[in-house]
């Protein structure tokens, strides 16, 4: 009979293996969206970190590519404490986020306690989440991080299997079909990097340095047209950019230059059609399409500006 040596266990501080929580733990997270997913049954596409909302900044702001919405990542080296759920109550507000990850290695109940308060008595559509994090090895093995689940919505299991029901692609579908006819009323832009997409937004880019792209979007009830900077690139340098030329910008396209209040949205405009109205295709279309070049023809002030 074969000998089976069994090795231990053994946890270790987080500090161990991120010795700063912002230039070091955040990071890492952002680069391993795909450990938090697994852990809460979401896909989670990055969007940025360090994103500023008032005097604070907020860890990580992903996307669930299932319905578009945005997620709020909140991470501590550290216990759970009041600050940072203070602190996720307003990044909640200006981030527009629909689903709240706070990481910690340690929660009190009282903690835990507020967010299975809020899963209880917050809108619709909103969810919470307490997700413990361990960091462990056997021996001299390398170090391996587990999340675990501590606080999450009452039915979040029946949730996830709705997102990915058949019915649920309908939301993918609808999408695709609109920028499909898109492309056959106005086959130009294909030549601008617009393609028959099953998510809300189109991209054109702008700008490389920094990179600013020209997103077209769709949604139920409302469309619309706005620049913004890369994915995971901060805003900031787009924002520098383009506030030299904020005043003609904003007299040529008749939006007010921004950022949005989430912060990494120039130059916004909306139309109050969208996709459910099928009839209205044609005029979204068209108005997107005439958007487009006013937003391509302003943009040359910006270019002859920086000559």
């Amino acid at each position: 009979m074969t000998k089976i040596t069994f090795g231990k266990l053994e946890d270790l501080p987080l500090r161990d293996a991120w010795k700063n929580e912002e230039h070091d733990f955040t990071p890492w997270l952002l680069d391993h969206l795909d450990h938090i997913g697994e852990a809460v049954g979401l896909p989670l596409e990055p969007v940025g970190r360090e994103l500023r909302v008032g005097p604070y900044e907020a860890d990580i702001l992903a996307k669930d590519p299932q319905d578009d919405s945005f997620v709020l990542i909140e991470n501590q080296l550290e216990a759970a404490d009041h600050k940072h759920l203070g602190q996720i109550m307003t990044y909640l507000a200006g981030l527009e986020a629909r689903t709240v990850i706070w990481i910690a290695p340690n929660f009190s109940d009282p903690h835990l306690s507020a967010v299975a308060w809020l899963n209880e008595n917050t809108a619709d559509g909103f969810s919470f989440f307490a997700v413990r994090l361990r960091v462990v090895r056997i021996g001299n093995s390398p170090f391996a991080p587990i999340f675990e689940i501590a606080e999450k919505p009452n039915d979040w299991d029946r949730q996830i299997k709705q997102k990915a029901a058949p019915e649920g692609a309908a939301y993918y579908d609808i999408k695709e079909e609109f920028w499909t006819e898109f492309l056959k009323r106005h086959p130009d832009l294909a030549a601008l990097g617009v393609a028959a997409s099953r998510y809300p937004n189109c991209y054109i880019v702008l700008n490389e340095e920094p990179h600013i792209d020209l997103s077209v979007w769709i949604g139920r009830g409302q469309s619309g047209i706005y620049l913004r900077s890369g994915w995971g690139e901060p805003a900031e340098p787009v924002a520098e950019f383009l506030e030299p030329h904020g005043e003609a910008l904003t007299a040529a396209l008749d939006a007010p230059l921004g950022p949005s209040s989430r912060g990494k949205h120039f130059l916004w405009k909306r139309f109050s059609k969208g996709h459910d109205e099928r009839d209205a295709w044609p005029e979204i279309m068209d108005w997107m399409n005439d958007e487009i070049a006013r937003y391509r023809a302003a943009f040359k002030i910006v270019d002859e500006g920086n000559e």
